[in-house]
C-alpha cells in the first residue's frame, strides 16, 4: 500500500497546479498581461487558497504484487503568503519558497514525510506466499526536497514545468535506509475548465531497503516457500504517468472538480528480480484513481 510516488499522484498535480493556476493569473492580470476572463475575475494576487479532495485508487497490493485493491485516498492544498502545504494519502510536503510574482521561475525548497505502509498490516495482501514472510511495520520517512519550476513556458502563461530531487530517510529504524527520488512535472490548462498533467519519476534506495521489502531470509524461504534472495539497492524503478481534471462548477480557480489519473512503474534491477516479484508478482506496476477535488 505505497501510494504516494513522487511526484505524487493524480490529485496531487490537480491539487498542486490549479491554485497555482489561479494565483497566476490574478498575477498576470496585476502586471496587465492578458488572462482566461474566467481566471482573472477568480483570482487576487497573494490570496490564501484552499483545495481539497477525496478519492479512490486501484493499487497494487504490495510493491511488486501482480494483484490489485481498492482503496480511498484524501488529498488537500493549501497556499498562503506564496507558500504551499501539500497531502496526499501517506504524503506530506511543504514549499517553503513563495512563488515568484506572473510567469517565470519558481524555486521550490523544503520538507517533505511519507508513511511507507508497503507490507504492512494495512496493506490487503491476499498471496499466501507474501503473508507467509510475515508483515512489515509502518516506516516514517523524513527528508526534504529541492526543485525548479518555469511558469509561461510552452502553451500559454500558465502551463508550468518543472524538475525536483527529493531524499527521505527512515527514522523509525523499520528499513534503516535512505531514498533518492528525482521527478519532472508538466501541466498546463487546456481551457478555464480542464487541466491536464504529465510526470516522470524514479527512485534510487539503500541495501537495507532492498531487503526489507524484496529480500527473502532463510527463515522466510521455509515458510514462504519462495527462493532465499538478497538484494542490493540502486535503482528500484522507474514511473510515468499523467492526469486530467474538468471543473463540474465554477473553473479550474474555485469549485468542483472532477480528477482522474493514472501511473505505471517498471521495477528494475534486484527489485524485478526479487522471488516476491518474478515469481509471486509482476515487475509492471499499474495504479488508476479518481475523485473529487473542491477549491476555494
Amino acid at each position: 500500500m505505497r501510494i504516494a510516488l513522487f511526484v505524487p499522484f493524480v490529485a496531487a498535480t490537480v491539487l498542486t497546479a490549479v491554485p497555482a493556476f489561479a494565483q497566476e493569473a490574478g498575477e498576470a492580470q496585476q502586471a496587465g498581461d492578458a488572462a482566461p476572463p474566467a481566471v482573472a475575475e477568480a483570482a487576487e494576487e497573494g490570496k490564501a487558497r484552499l483545495s481539497i479532495g477525496a478519492g479512490v485508487a486501484y493499487f497494487p497490493d504490495y510493491e511488486g504484487s501482480n494483484e490489485h485493491t481498492w482503496s480511498p485516498i484524501p488529498a488537500m492544498q493549501g497556499t498562503i503568503a506564496g507558500m504551499s502545504i501539500t497531502l496526499l494519502a501517506n504524503r506530506v510536503s511543504l514549499d517553503l519558497i513563495p512563488n515568484a510574482t506572473g510567469p517565470g521561475w519558481d524555486f521550490q525548497l523544503g520538507p517533505v514525510a511519507v508513511l511507507n505502509l508497503n507490507r504492512s498490516k494495512l496493506s490487503a495482501i491476499e498471496d499466501p506466499r507474501i503473508k507467509a514472510l510475515g508483515e512489515v511495520d509502518t516506516a516514517l520517512e523524513v527528508g526534504g526536497f529541492v526543485g525548479i519550476g518555469r511558469t509561461g513556458l510552452i502553451t500559454s502563461d500558465y502551463d508550468k514545468l518543472s524538475v525536483s530531487l527529493s531524499y527521505r530517510q527512515d527514522v523509525t529504524g523499520i528499513h534503516k535506509s535512505g531514498i533518492w527520488t528525482p521527478s519532472i512535472n508538466y501541466a498546463t490548462p487546456l481551457s478555464t475548465k480542464t487541466l491536464v498533467g504529465f510526470f516522470a519519476t524514479a527512485e534510487i534506495v539503500e541495501d537495507d531497503y532492498a531487503r526489507t521489502y524484496f529480500g527473502v531470509t532463510p527463515a522466510g524461504s521455509v515458510a514462504s516457500g519462495l527462493p532465499v534472495f538478497v538484494p542490493k539497492g540502486g535503482q528500484k524503478n522507474i514511473s510515468f504517468g499523467g492526469m486530467f481534471t474538468v471543473a463540474l462548477t465554477g473553473d479550474l480557480t474555485k469549485g468542483l472538480a472532477l480528477v482522474t489519473g493514472f501511473n505505471y512503474s517498471k521495477l528494475l534491477g534486484d527489485f524485478a528480480d526479487s522471488p516476491l516479484v518474478s515469481i509471486a508478482g509482476s515487475r509492471h506496476q499499474w495504479t488508476g484513481g479518481a475523485g473529487l477535488a473542491l477549491t476555494f
